[in-house]
C-alpha cells in the first residue's frame, strides 16, 4: 500500500470517529479530546525525555485546560493549564533528577500548553452559539483536505522544498496545492452555509492554510532535536498520534481567534 492509500485509510477509519464526536459535541467530543491528549503528552514526553518533564503535572495541567474549556470558556482553560506551572514546581522540588529546574519545568509546561490547550481551542470552536458545530466541521476537514493535497501535489511536482533541514519532505509546490484545497473547503463550508462573507471565509482559509503547516514543521522541529522520524509507533507507518494532530493544535487557535475578530461570538 503506497504511503497515500495508507494516509486515506486512516483517514477513512478515524474520520467517522472524529465527526461524529464533534457532531454530538459536549462530554462525547470532550472525552475523545481527553483520550488524544493524553496518548499526544505520552509521546511528547518520550520526545523530550532528554530533558526530564514532570509527566503528572503536564498530564494535570493538559486534561484541566480541556476541562477548563468545556466548563468555562477560554479563561478557565487558561486557568486550568496553568496549574501544570505550579504543580511542576512542587514536583521538581522533591524530585532527585539532576536535569536543570529550568529545562524540565519549561518542558513540562510546553507540553500542556501546546497540547492541552490546542485541543481545547477545538471544544471552544464547537461552543460558538452562532454554527459552532460547522466552524467545527470545517476546520477538520479543512486541515484533512489541505493535508492530503499537500502531500500529492509534494509527491507529483514538488521541486522546491519548504524546510530542507527540519522537514525535508514538504515543498513549497505542496504548499500551494494544500493551501488551495483549505481555502477551498473553508470557503464552501462557511460562505455556502451563509455563516461568513466571502472575505471572511477567504481569510479564515488563508489562516488555516499557514497555521496548520506551522504545526506541522514546529512538531517536526521536536522530532529533528529528539533525533526520530516520528513522535510514536500507535499508527503504524504514520508514526504517532501527535504527528496526526500536530496541525490542529495551531489551526484550531487560529481559526477561532480569526472567527472572534468577525465579531461572531
Amino acid at each position: 500500500m503506497s504511503n497515500l492509500a495508507s494516509r486515506l485509510a486512516i483517514v477513512a477509519l478515524g474520520a467517522p470517529i472524529v465527526l461524529g464526536a464533534v457532531y454530538l459535541g459536549g462530554w462525547w467530543l470532550f472525552a475523545l479530546l481527553v483520550g488524544v491528549a493524553a496518548v499526544s503528552l505520552h509521546e511528547f514526553w518520550l520526545l523530550a525525555r532528554e530533558l526530564r518533564p514532570l509527566a503528572p503535572a503536564g498530564y494535570v495541567g493538559g486534561i484541566l485546560a480541556l476541562l477548563g474549556a468545556r466548563m468555562g470558556g477560554s479563561a478557565w482553560m487558561v486557568g486550568g493549564v496553568l496549574t501544570a506551572f505550579g504543580l511542576a514546581f512542587a514536583l521538581k522540588g522533591i524530585s532527585e533528577t539532576r536535569q536543570a529546574s529550568t529545562a524540565s519545568i519549561s518542558a513540562t509546561v510546553m507540553g500542556a500548553v501546546w497540547i492541552g490547550c490546542g485541543l481545547s481551542f477545538v471544544l471552544l470552536l464547537r461552543a460558538l452559539p452562532a454554527h459552532g458545530r460547522l466552524a467545527c466541521y470545517a476546520v477538520v476537514l479543512a486541515i484533512w483536505a489541505g493535508d492530503t493535497l499537500a502531500y500529492a501535489g509534494g509527491r507529483l511536482v514538488g521541486r522546491h522544498r519548504m524546510a530542507p533541514k527540519t522537514s525535508p519532505g514538504k515543498t513549497w509546490e505542496g504548499f500551494v496545492f494544500g493551501t488551495a484545497a483549505t481555502v477551498f473547503v473553508t470557503f464552501v463550508a462557511l460562505y455556502k452555509a451563509h455563516f461568513l462573507t466571502v472575505s471572511e471565509s477567504l481569510v479564515l482559509g488563508a489562516a488555516i492554510a499557514v497555521a496548520a503547516p506551522v504545526g506541522d514543521l514546529f512538531e517536526s522541529m521536536l522530532k529533528r532535536d529528539a533525533g526520530v522520524k516520528d513522535a510514536g509507533r500507535l499508527l503504524g507507518g504514520h508514526g504517532g498520534l501527535l504527528d496526526r494532530v500536530d496541525a490542529i493544535l495551531f489551526a484550531a487557535p487560529a481559526a477561532y481567534f480569526c472567527i472572534l475578530a468577525f465579531g461572531y461570538r
